[in-house]
């Protein structure tokens, strides 16, 4: 029979009706010869009560052999509950039944379908299709559906063109890791799985498209954490014809958009600005946590004389204030958090306290000539706590960025309702690899520089290379990027010769986009944006896992399906591959 309606959607308004709902039985429960079900789809949970008096024996006989998420079909009269249920949407109304069909039984879960039930990680992941039943995870799937639907929508509207871009490319070595895929075809040759769809999106332009978007899964071979995975999806934009602040302008527009329709909140435009050097110097990370203060205070100056070489020899000096917390950190406490330091390249972590109009603590003696220069700098009151680093000036503000953060969640002082976007602007072209020994692009090699700085590409100082690119912050999150792209041949061969790819490797890698620049490109720029990590933070998770319908663990595989696997060496072969141990 046709059903008529989802479960957790009947209501007083339906009383009266006779419905078919369909779905998994979330609890039965024997009352007195009544038996009432939970019957639970994807809209919600609606209450069953199985009268012996108004069905006969077989459908009674039925609701008696019902266990948890057996799935059944049922038909019945929709009647007002004699004890009403508010903490639920149906929880006015249940059903009569008349009829039961039971269409799959199940065995029993090896955890429970509920919200606070207890299981490992790992279980979720082996069972994903259990752990999706939950409540909390169908309706961040739902908020992740509201928002790509917001999305498409705006972007609809102001004439973007949604395209495919290939999924089987070209490897590139700039960046992170490549999927390879090898070809069956053209032996011991490989495609690469995207990692975005940067230059194809680039050569729609140069194909007269204007304005392209596309929803779009890409893949990076790369270590994972809490907002990473190997998959992921981004919402991707590219525009000709347009500066950095008009497209700027279009993607406040858009996240404006998703935050009044999937949120409810009016989003306040335009969004605040920060250069990329304030959020360093001030917040220690290119992606600041503006909903908390605690800003990194510059000392260097300041302690220039003191007789303690760790403060008066440093590149650099900077502390943070932790207001209030004196009596909350104890010596035990900022070792672990001297720790912490330390995983960040400090050498250690220095540390007063002030109290009673006195600084106390191990460097308190070294700082008494300065005591009152200190007080007024850092504004110090009674019970503050003050950390110190000394270090490169990258260390001392990596060091105490990541605990302000820390700091930050330990004391509970961020307002978890907020959500403070900004745009960080003015980036370096360049970023120094010790591990490649040379300098790579900070974010990719067809980003314009600022005309201001493109001579310093020959022979220049490559860290003075500014790049026209921006940064979309959500708190403390890089939600996305963007730039204005080169679009002049001479530029983009400069570009790559700054980055140490030579005339005839330039060309092997990117002679195809070398070449369509000689067809009138033109002037052209757009944005990624993090789908996943969006969601993430509007739905209040902590783990983009929690976003994503089949995610892989931190080892990057599937406990579900076993990926990645061994493959049949007939496979192999196919492939004129060979698979040597490293043992």
């Amino acid at each position: 029979m046709k059903r008529s309606m989802y479960a957790g959607r009947v209501r007083t308004q339906d009383i009266g009706s006779q419905i078919t709902l369909k779905g998994w039985v979330a609890r039965r429960r024997d009352l007195g010869g009544l038996i009432f079900i939970d019957l639970r789809d994807r809209e919600g949970i609606m209450q069953l009560v199985v009268n012996p008096e108004q069905v006969t024996s077989e459908v009674m006989e039925k609701a008696e052999s019902l266990r948890s998420e057996f799935v059944i079909e049922v038909t019945g009269l929709v009647q007002g509950r004699e004890q009403a249920n508010d903490k639920i949407a149906t929880g006015r109304v249940e059903l009569q039944v008349n009829d039961l069909t039971i269409l799959n039984t199940a065995k029993t879960t090896p955890f429970e379908i509920k919200d606070d039930a207890e299981m490992t990680d790992e279980s979720r992941l082996r069972y994903r299709y259990l752990d999706l039943r939950r409540p909390s995870m169908l309706n961040n799937l739902k908020l992740r559906a509201k928002v790509t639907h917001s999305v498409r929508n705006y972007l609809d509207e102001l004439e973007f063109i949604d395209v495919e871009t290939p999924m089987l490319t070209k490897s590139t070595p700039e960046g992170a890791r490549d999927y390879l895929v090898p070809s069956r075809v053209s032996q011991g040759h490989f495609y690469a799985l995207p990692q975005s769809p940067q230059i194809t999106k680039q050569l729609l332009m140069n194909a007269g498209f204007d304005r392209y978007y596309q929803i779009v899964k890409c893949f990076r071979d790369e270590d994972l954490r809490g907002d990473r995975q190997p998959e992921f999806t981004q919402i991707d934009l590219e525009t000709s014809f347009l500066d950095d602040r008009e497209i700027q302008d279009i993607t406040e527009g858009l996240l404006a958009r998703v935050m009044k329709e999937v949120k409810g909140l009016d989003l306040p435009l335009p969004l605040p600005r920060m250069t990329y050097d304030d959020a360093m110097n001030n917040y220690g990370t290119d992606k600041p946590d503006t909903r908390f203060e605690m800003l990194l205070q510059d000392l260097t100056e300041t302690v220039k004389g003191v007789d303690f070489k760790v403060f008066s020899e440093a590149p650099a000096v900077k502390a943070i204030v932790v207001k209030n917390a004196a009596d909350k950190y104890s010596r035990k406490d900022i070792d672990k958090l001297t720790e912490v330091a330390k995983q960040y390249g400090a050498k250690g972590l220095a540390w007063i306290k002030f109290l009673g109009g006195e600084i106390t603590g191990p460097v308190a003696k070294f700082l008494a000539d300065i005591a009152a220069d200190l007080t007024i700098h850092l504004q110090l009151v009674d019970n503050d706590l003050v950390l110190f680093v000394a270090d490169s000036l990258e260390v001392v503000n990596t060091t105490l960025g990541a605990l302000r953060t820390r700091i930050a969640k330990d004391l509970d002082l961020i307002d978890q309702s907020q959500f403070n976007f900004l745009w960080v602007v003015d980036w370096p072209m360049f970023e120094w690899s010790e591990e490649e020994g040379r300098y790579m692009s900070a974010h990719h090699p067809f980003t314009l520089p600022t005309q201001k700085t493109a001579h310093e590409l020959e022979g220049g100082c490559l860290s003075k290379v500014r790049a026209v690119a921006y940064d979309i912050v959500l708190n403390g999150y890089e939600l996305g990027g963007g730039s204005l792209r080169i679009n002049q041949k001479d530029l983009q061969e400069r570009m790559l010769e700054a980055l140490g790819f030579t005339p005839e490797s330039a060309y092997e890698q990117f002679g195809f986009l070398l070449e369509a620049m000689d067809y009138g490109f033109p002037p052209h720029g757009g944005l990624a944006i993090g789908l996943d990590r969006f969601v993430m933070i509007l739905a209040g998770e902590d783990n983009i896992r929690e976003v994503i319908a089949f995610p892989k663990n931190n080892k990057a595989s599937d406990p579900m399906t076993q990926a990645p696997s061994l493959v049949a060496d007939k496979q192999l072969e196919e492939l004129a591959l060979k698979v040597e141990s490293h043992d």
